[in-house]
């Protein structure tokens, strides 16, 4: 059975194939050895540029060269690569041992050739599978949280932002414990989410990424024996931290652009995944909420839908415009959020100086992200499709005059009314309250006359006490 988007076991690279190719480039195996052939140049070209007898700088040909072999990096390399790895059965020797191949290439000069064989064996030098593994999992992050994660999730984002600032002025009835409660506005409860978002969204920008070069068990020891007055550590952070080259025909210092882990076994250990997952699980709870509560405003008539030309919500129900585009999104964040936690959980975790439990776990990164941004894009479609009922947020309102039971208490408990919880308790609780019977018992009050014909003028839709301000804000 040849390979389609029919075939494929993951819907991810099945149905949803075309609204993931952002994130493909980056998380799929391909980017992964992509970051891989980078690691391994990035070392080999600050290892020619470091002093060493042994390896003279390179010249700017074939500087140019190995640069350029990141930067034109094709399925065709990635392909290359595994016809090695069934040979080797090791997927970082097949990369070694490709890029070594890249030496005798025809559109080198000859004496570029040579010059490259003479230094071939300083590629993967002193390095385990690991100091290139844990790095190019690092760069597969960095590049797929600023190109693809934190995007998506800045749609969401400004999406609901201009809600908030055009619903900031609409009452809608709050529904604490699901019954009829103080007013608040559309945009209020939009801006919620909105600040909620912001903070874990600064947060999942935040988390360094780190990266270690430190051999075996993370103590240079092979390093050391080849050269022992080097200070390899000094070296290895160098190249860790310095911004990769710009261009293939750069001749700034080479390195990765990642933060600097100094103290590992042989893996690196993956403190920081943890932490940046947990952070776009904690933002991926935050939409699930709103997704819910979304779906529930849709329920009530809240909002409409609108609808698209041909699109069809039910099979047998020809009336039915379902809210599908937050429950896909909701059914994906769990998901993501299912495999995040699983991925925080265990990454941290390796026995004794290294497992390999770790290894196919972390081929799965892609999987949690990527239902994560297809949860993100079902987010914003939705989001673009709702439109406010205001004759039905209305029509709620002016049946609960009963909230209002809250301002006029208060007010009561100001002018020292005696017992001003329990008389709105007898008047409102279990029962149909009307605007008629407030009206008479605030005139009954022995309150100051301005405070009673500021309570005789409120409605449900005024009583939003800052909603309004506080959704502007935002």
């Amino acid at each position: 059975m040849s390979i389609s988007t029919v075939t494929a076991l993951s819907p991810l690279d099945g149905r949803y194939a075309g609204k993931l190719a952002q994130l493909r480039p980056f998380m799929s195996e391909q980017g992964y050895m992509h970051c891989r052939v980078q690691v391994e140049i990035t070392w080999f070209l600050a290892l020619s540029e470091a002093g060493l007898a042994e390896f003279p700088p390179l010249s700017a040909e074939a500087r140019q060269h190995l640069l350029g072999l990141v930067a034109r990096f094709s399925a065709e390399d990635a392909l290359a690569i595994k016809a090695i790895e069934r040979t080797t059965n090791h997927d970082v020797k097949a990369v070694e041992y490709w890029i070594k191949g890249q030496f005798e290439s025809t559109s080198l000069s000859e004496s570029v050739r040579g010059e490259l064989a003479r230094v071939q064996e300083f590629v993967h030098f002193a390095c385990t599978s690991e100091d290139i593994n844990n790095t190019s999992h690092a760069l597969q992050l960095k590049a797929a949280r600023a190109e693809v994660l934190l995007p998506g999730l800045d749609g969401v984002i400004e999406r609901l932002r201009q809600m908030a600032h055009r619903f900031a002025e609409v009452p809608m009835l709050s529904r604490t414990h699901g019954q009829t409660a103080s007013p608040t506005t559309v945009g209020k409860e939009i801006a919620n989410v909105v600040v909620r978002l912001r903070e874990v969204r600064a947060q999942i920008a935040a988390v360094p990424l780190k990266a270690k070069m430190n051999g075996a068990v993370g103590n240079y020891n092979a390093h050391l024996s080849a050269w022992p007055e080097v200070d390899w550590e000094a070296f290895s952070q160098r190249v860790v931290e310095t911004p990769p080259a710009a261009r293939s025909d750069s001749t700034e210092p080479v390195g990765l652009g990642l933060s600097f882990q100094p103290y590992s076994i042989q893996i690196e250990p993956h403190d920081y995944m943890a932490e940046l997952f947990d952070a776009v699980a904690r933002a991926n709870t935050i939409l699930i909420d709103w997704a819910r509560d979304v779906w529930g405003y849709i329920s009530l008539g809240y909002f409409k839908q609108r609808l698209r030309e041909g699109e069809i919500g039910s099979s047998t129900m020809p009336h039915k415009v379902n809210p599908i585009d937050f429950e896909n999104a909701e059914g994906n964040l769990g998901l993501a959020n299912a495999l995040l936690h699983h991925l925080s959980e265990k990454l941290p975790i390796s026995r004794w100086q290294r497992d390999l439990t770790d290894s196919t776990v972390l081929r799965n990164m892609g999987v949690a992200l990527g239902y994560a941004v297809l949860a993100y894009q079902s987010m914003c479609t939705g989001l673009d499709k709702l439109e406010l009922n205001e004759e039905a947020l209305q029509a709620d309102l002016d049946a609960a005059w009963e909230v209002l039971a809250e301002p006029i208490q208060t007010v009561m408990r100001r002018y020292g009314v005696q017992g001003a919880y329990e008389q709105l308790k007898a008047v409102t609780r279990g029962k149909t309250v009307t605007a008629e019977a407030l009206h008479g018992l605030i005139r009954s009050l022995d309150i100051p006359e301005d405070a009673r014909q500021r309570l005789l003028a409120m409605t449900p839709a005024s009583y939003v006490g800052k909603a309004s301000e506080l959704a502007r804000r935002v």
